[in-house]
């Protein structure tokens, strides 16, 4: 959110402060500075090539049950198969439940792998960090989320920032863990613009996009020009990295809330009756309708979070009992929802040409336990489950991996969370091999040696 009231300071390295006119909280990166795209490219991880790619990335929060889902094991014992069916898809090679209708009819567009698997604790947060980072965090380090990592490689396209999250960050998870949706050691100015509002609601607005009401826009550029009177008769804080970044958190929120660019993008009324209907008069289906949208105007990444927290709202995480989600909530709630949102986009995507140069990466924390709990639901299970991949270079219509006849372990290409994440920057033209400028200035692999693309994706 922004601050254009309170009595913010700027600490240098030395302890010395200055008054700041405008405190930038919840707005994404600044863009690409020269030494920062001369030393990405210096190490291997910048494609200039492939600046034109995006991704959306839609998570699960609360972790489907891939057996339920995507992974069905009709021939399985009863308390393992569960209580749906599986039903052809427009892929030949991909069948799936009865719960998503729409999903099959664009079952050609995406693929999936159902052999994903991590090691981490079965904590909602703990695989929040690996599937969005790719990592574990240990030792105090966090590392970026990805879309972080692209907003600090490739910078911002137009007055909208880089790195988007619908409709805001995750909250509580159970484990008390940072959640990976965050700049991490690339720092504060790499961490997304959260949009902090439902683009269902009649009276959506973008609280960032105006300021308060008590500060027009008037007030605001002379706010702006007084900025810069201090700032050209100032010259400690010119050479101070953090005044530096204060002033380009300052420009980037100007930008962003002067753009009528901006405004358009967000601005979901443009949109024909049918079609935000379409996606679903619901949070999910707007955000899903807002993330094509900012890709559109220019947005490199957008991260949908399907739910906001796993209480105290009907979600993926199918325990069965109270307060948590059942089998059948999941069935008449969540998946219709889901069906419906996720068809819509890529259908618009394709419509729209944008498919080849979007990414729709599907993912999750973990799967669920392969057999029906007393309960009537499914527990956390990390050991398998399955993720999707759309556009952005991914061949449709294809299965990679498979599990075990209970869906409890890869049986065929085990996939961990750094080959996820380096098959979205594949996709966006990132080199996995390159590296970062991690913490004490070391260089940071982009993803942990060993792990790869999933290359049988795109084949």
């Amino acid at each position: 959110m922004l601050d254009f009231e309170g009595q913010g300071k700027a600490y240098t390295c030395s302890g010395t402060t200055r008054r700041d006119f405008l405190k930038v909280g919840s707005l994404g990166a600044i863009g690409l500075s020269l030494p920062q795209y001369l030393w990405a490219k210096e190490h291997g991880a910048v494609d200039q090539a492939a600046d034109d790619q995006s991704c959306i990335m839609i998570f699960n929060l609360g972790a489907p049950s891939q057996l339920d889902t995507f992974d069905m094991k009709p021939d399985a014992p009863a308390e393992v198969r569960g209580p749906f069916k599986p039903i052809r898809t427009a892929s030949s090679e991909i069948e799936i439940s009865e719960i998503f209708p729409q999903h099959a009819k664009v079952a050609n567009h995406f693929s999936l792998v159902r052999s994903c698997y991590h090691t981490s604790a079965a904590v909602h947060d703990a695989g929040w960090q690996m599937m969005q980072t790719g990592r574990q965090f240990t030792g105090g380090v966090e590392t970026p989320h990805a879309g972080a990592v692209v907003s600090y490689l490739h910078g911002r396209r137009t007055d909208l920032p880089p790195f988007v999250v619908l409709p805001e960050l995750m909250g509580r998870g159970g484990g008390n863990l940072p959640n990976g949706q965050a700049g991490g050691f690339l720092g504060k100015s790499h961490d997304p613009f959260a949009l902090m509002a439902d683009p269902s609601k009649p009276n959506f607005k973008v609280p960032d996009l105006l300021p308060p009401p008590e500060i027009g826009t008037v007030r605001l550029e002379r706010r702006r020009r007084m900025r810069q009177i201090v700032d050209q008769t100032v010259d400690y804080f010119e050479q101070s990295d953090d005044a530096r970044l204060l002033d380009s958190n300052f420009q980037a929120a100007y930008r962003l809330m002067t753009s009528q660019q901006a405004r358009d993008a967000f601005d979901l009324s443009k949109e024909p009756k049918k079609v935000r209907e379409r996606y679903g008069q619901n949070r999910f289906g707007q955000c899903c309708l807002l993330a094509r949208r900012l890709v559109e105007a220019g947005v490199r990444f957008v991260t949908i979070n399907t739910f906001l927290t796993v209480f105290d709202e009907i979600t993926w995480d199918i325990h069965g009992s109270k307060p948590f989600t059942s089998i059948e909530g999941m069935r008449d709630i969540v998946a219709p929802m889901y069906d419906q949102a996720y068809s819509a986009l890529i259908e618009d995507l394709v419509d729209r040409g944008m498919l080849d140069s979007t990414m729709v990466a599907c993912l999750a924390e973990f799967g669920r336990t392969p057999k029906v709990n007393p309960a009537g639901g499914r527990d956390h299970w990390p050991q398998c489950f399955t993720v999707s991949f759309a556009g952005g270079g991914v061949q449709g219509g294809r299965v990679v991996g498979a599990s075990d006849p209970i869906g409890g372990i890869p049986a065929e290409r085990p996939t961990q969370p750094g080959e996820v994440v380096a098959t979205i920057f594949r996709g966006l033209g990132l080199d996995p091999t390159g590296h970062l400028p991690g913490p004490a200035g070391r260089p940071f692999p982009l993803v942990d040696f060993g792990y790869g693309p999933i290359e049988e994706l795109f084949a």
